[in-house]
């Protein structure tokens, strides 16, 4: 809607008399910007923005996935609007790169329609900005400022929508302040240059992950397979999912902005692991479908005492709990078998080393878990993280163990104050826990398992609280694995979240889920394998984990924790995730038929539930 005003004019400086001041006034309450002129006078500064009402359709604009176009109607004003529809993974962003000058105050506003719309600033050298609306179902403008660093000259203007929301519509956007070149106060800029060759990341057999170098300029990047446009994405990495097992792909990348795509780069060839040869889990030795249990080994309680002997071959992954700190900040984790005067039934420790042993040759994988609930582990300095380190190596070295199970809860990891980029984490604990995970699996190579049991709070409710700080106080776990799953997610074997003794947790969708049914296992798993805007940056998306990697956890019992699911509700989650049928309500992002499967707590109960649980699976899966 570039239409003739004081905030649009781009040639000819207002000029107002000291008699005719109150026009001035009028000028900044209609939200129009002006200065004083090198006379004394004002004049309104130019609105930098491109295209700002969408009257040449996206031209200076490039919106990811293709999720922009044009409308006639709704228009806040002028003859059109931008409509962006979110799907899948993407958000619907829309960017636009602007000149700016170094050191300089710039005032952003846009007027938006839906749920859910978010408008900001990127690549300002001091601090980004965005704001947003909750929805409405008319135009609201929404406004936010920010100063440019010492060595800023462009800055990249966005609008975004929210996972499973309908599109937003978006209006009539403003950007005021000094011109790039104050000679050409609307300047083009020129495509971004082609980015280097990829390279070739993990390999599954149904997908391939990429990576690349920034192109300085870019807002964007387009993936393309066999010379077709596979998919859009803003970051330098992107996974290409639904292809053939055992054949290859010519793969090439191309940059964007707003003044268009760059050429594309160099060609590379990956080629897909062969189905069932374990490349969607490398080194991992699991079956394509697994049963991850936890056996309790050092103590008693209801469920009673089970021999790892007695364990039955069903369970594929056998966590021993649990490894506990001698002290909450020590790093120093000591396991010792359940007492005999608690568990009268417990084995001597040649005959637990020696049923481990068969279930290795079994083919089962069996592993130590560390924490639970009453064993609180916080790595708050380097030493404390080396004891960690010589401790559970000392443990996996004395029973012949396969891995590691990280099962943190309570207060074992928090964010900093404010502590809100998942990919640069500030706070010592989660810094320290990720140095030691990374330096166990250098220890013990490929074959070494890692796995992690974290609760929803510290998972999916990073879609609504991450961190705290400027997010309103919230309890700084919120979310606070996020960090260290992206961390090592190249090297984890398996995240199985605890689906239960948990609250209502937000989808995709914008709904609340609540535990117990098959609808809160398909949504919080569908964030899982999609991935999901972190509260803490927006504009950042926790990027989807490869289905080989998520089991869904589950109480074995209604005695075992709150939110038991029946095995028909357990049924249709598997349906829905793995076949996309019986979905219920919720509409999910994609089909896994490689979901890795189910965890419980525990073996233990299990068996005291007549085995329900395990048979349940092997039903659905078969032995």
């Amino acid at each position: 809607m570039d239409r003739p005003s004081a905030q649009t004019s781009r040639t000819k400086p207002l000029r107002i008399r000291a008699g005719v001041a109150s026009a001035a006034c009028v000028a900044l309450l209609a939200g129009g910007a002006t200065t004083l002129d090198g006379h004394g006078a004002y004049a309104a500064e130019p609105n930098l923005v491109r295209n700002a009402g969408f009257e040449s359709g996206l031209s200076g604009w490039t919106c990811s996935a293709g999720s922009g176009t044009t409308v006639s109607s709704p228009v806040h004003g002028g003859t059109a609007a931008l409509k962006a529809t979110p799907a899948g993974s993407d958000n619907a962003k829309c960017s636009q790169t602007v000149t700016v000058q170094p050191d300089s105050k710039y005032e952003l506003s846009a007027w938006v329609q839906g749920s859910y719309v978010y408008l900001g600033a990127s690549g300002t050298g001091t601090t980004d900005v965005s704001t947003w609306t909750p929805g409405s179902s008319g135009w609201q403008q929404l406004k936010t400022s920010f100063t440019t660093g010492p060595n800023t000259t462009s800055v990249t203007v966005h609008t975004h929508g929210w996972y499973g929301q309908s599109a937003y519509l978006a209006d009539d956007l403003s950007l005021t302040g000094p011109g790039g070149d104050p000679g050409d106060p609307d300047p083009d800029p020129e495509p971004p240059a082609a980015p280097g060759a990829p390279t070739v990341g993990t390999t599954t057999s149904s997908s391939v992950t990429l990576n690349w170098n920034a192109v300085a300029g870019a807002t964007g990047y387009t993936v393309y397979r066999d010379g077709a446009k596979a998919l859009s994405v803003q970051g330098t990495s992107a996974t290409v999912t639904g292809l053939a097992a055992a054949t290859s792909y010519e793969f090439r990348v191309s940059a964007v902005n707003g003044a268009g795509e760059s050429a594309k780069s160099a060609p590379v060839t990956a080629t897909t692991a062969r189905a069932g040869d374990g490349g969607d889990n490398p080194g991992t030795g699991l079956p394509r479908h697994a049963l991850v249990g936890y056996l309790h080994a050092s103590f008693a309680n209801g469920s009673g005492y089970t021999r790892m002997a007695d364990v039955p071959d069903t369970w594929d992954v056998i966590n021993l709990a649990f490894g506990e700190p001698t002290s909450t900040t020590s790093g120093d984790i000591r396991f010792a078998l359940c007492p005999p005067s608690e568990c009268p039934n417990v084995e001597t420790e040649e005959e637990f080393k020696q049923a481990i042993k068969a279930k290795q040759s079994a083919g089962k994988k069996v592993q130590i878990s560390i924490g639970g609930q009453n064993g609180q582990v916080r790595l708050t300095t380097t030493a404390a993280r080396d004891a960690f380190v010589r401790s559970v190596a000392a443990i996996i070295d004395e029973y012949g163990l396969d891995g590691l199970d990280i099962d943190f809860e309570g207060h074992s990891l928090s964010l900093d104050d404010g502590d809100t980029d998942f990919e640069n984490p500030r706070s010592p604990v989660i810094v320290n826990l990720i140095s030691a995970l990374r330096t166990l699996k250098a220890r013990y190579g490929e074959d070494f398992t890692l796995t992690m049991a974290p609760e929803t709070f510290f998972v999916q409710l990073g879609h609504q609280y991450y961190g705290s700080g400027r997010w309103g106080g919230q309890d700084p776990r919120a979310g606070a694995y996020l960090p260290v799953i992206h961390a090592l997610r190249d090297d984890l074997t398996l995240l199985h979240v605890q689906n239960y003794n948990s609250g209502p947790i937000m989808g995709l969708d914008g709904q609340y889920h609540t535990m117990g049914n098959a609808d809160f296992h398909i949504a919080m798993t569908d964030m899982l394998l999609t991935g999901f805007p972190v509260a803490g940056d927006p504009d950042k998306v926790f990027p989807p984990l490869k289905p080989s990697q998520v089991a869904i956890g589950l109480p074995a019992t209604s005695q075992a924790g709150g939110g038991h699911t029946s095995p028909a509700e357990v049924t249709k989650a598997l349906d829905c995730l793995t076949k996309g049928t019986a979905c219920g309500t919720y509409r999910t992002h994609g089909t896994w038929p490689d979901l890795r499967g189910l965890m419980t707590w525990s073996i233990n109960w299990d068996r005291y539930g007549g085995w329900e649980f395990s048979r349940n699976f092997d039903g659905y899966f078969g032995p």
